[in-house]
């Protein structure tokens, strides 16, 4: 990953992770806790806030009441925007995030460079200059055939917007389609002081060394990330994919089986321990409301007290019909 600048921060160590839960409070009482750096509310029911360390996600929850996302961190948090991105710091972490209209950028893969290059250029500008976790959710993210999907465009763009800004080492990330304004593209992501350690899955071809078949311009993401004090791992969107290759196309069960599978081979090798617990929130993105009940009830037979947020969204290859991210503490 790219180092950090010279800084307050260079002479101490990491940092304790930020605290990813699932909270049912509302969204005012979460921001006024201290080291609250961003929150975060799913689908169009939720209320809106001014405040730049609140995002409304544009993915439909399966439960109601649904919890709220928030991150927290040790230190004193401040905020505030720049230009359109909108961005919080504190205790050696970042938050930023930005959200266009495709439209106004020609089209996905001009969004896409363009949320990239913003993102770039206010990372570098900042002590906080180690992306380790990305989050991106497109609209529409299968409408398309061929290297004309909107998907494959959004990768074509995200490469020419980010450069050589990743030369040295892929973040975490995670993309999916959202069922909101088919134009809508929203990028969030989780920046610190120091770097983290890429992981990847032995299980699973390397996302930057997909063959052409997948598009002109592979994904550009790694499998996980463990954050800097290496008692976290940031879980990138995992899918049935065995080798390069989709696996189990139209049997929603099977390919979960197949996630879970590939998620203990990530932890594997990432060296943290088998299975998930209570403090590990996941998230689940499921393309067919139809398919949730199986859906959830698998997760409980398998991952049984640990905090799963099911979500209406496509992954984003059509055959895929569910996903899973989320974060592993030791």
């Amino acid at each position: 990953m790219l180092e950090g600048c010279e800084s307050r921060w260079a002479d101490t160590g990491p940092a304790r992770a930020p605290r990813i839960s699932y909270r049912m409070n509302d969204a005012a009482t979460l921001l006024a806790e201290p080291g609250t750096l961003a929150v975060f509310g799913f689908g169009s029911g939720v209320a809106d806030s001014d405040d730049p360390r609140w995002l409304r996600v544009p993915l439909e929850t399966f439960d109601a009441p649904a919890p709220l996302e928030a991150w927290q961190v040790d230190g004193q948090v401040q905020h505030g925007r720049h230009g359109a991105l909108r961005w919080s710091a504190g205790g050696g972490w970042l938050f930023a995030a930005l959200e266009l209209d495709e439209r106004e950028y020609g089209g996905p893969a001009g969004a896409a460079r363009f949320a990239y290059a913003q993102l770039r250029d206010f990372i570098r500008s900042r002590d906080e200059q180690n992306v380790l976790r990305i989050w991106n959710y497109q609209g529409a993210i299968n409408r398309g055939d061929g290297d004309s999907e909107r998907y494959k465009l959004f990768c074509d763009g995200r490469a020419e917007g980010c450069g050589d800004w990743f030369a040295h080492g892929y973040p975490a990330a995670t993309a999916i389609g959202h069922h909101g304004d088919a134009n809508l593209l929203q990028v969030y992501l989780l920046a610190g002081v120091h770097a983290g350690t890429a992981v990847e899955n032995p299980r699973q071809v390397s996302a930057w060394r997909y063959p052409r078949q997948y598009g002109r311009t592979s994904p550009g993401f790694a499998r996980a990330m463990r954050l800097p004090a290496q008692d976290v791992l940031a879980i990138s969107g995992t899918a049935a994919v065995v080798g390069h290759a989709s696996a189990h196309e139209g049997d929603t069960a099977a390919q979960l089986d197949e996630i879970l599978v590939n998620l203990e081979s990530l932890l594997a090798s990432a060296g943290m321990p088998a299975g998930f617990d209570t403090h590990a929130p996941l998230k689940a993105y499921v393309r067919h409301g139809a398919d949730v009940p199986r859906v959830r009830e698998k997760l409980r037979q398998h991952l049984p007290g640990v905090p799963v947020l099911l979500l209406h969204g496509d992954v984003c290859r059509s055959e895929l019909l569910v996903e899973l991210d989320g974060w592993r503490y030791l």
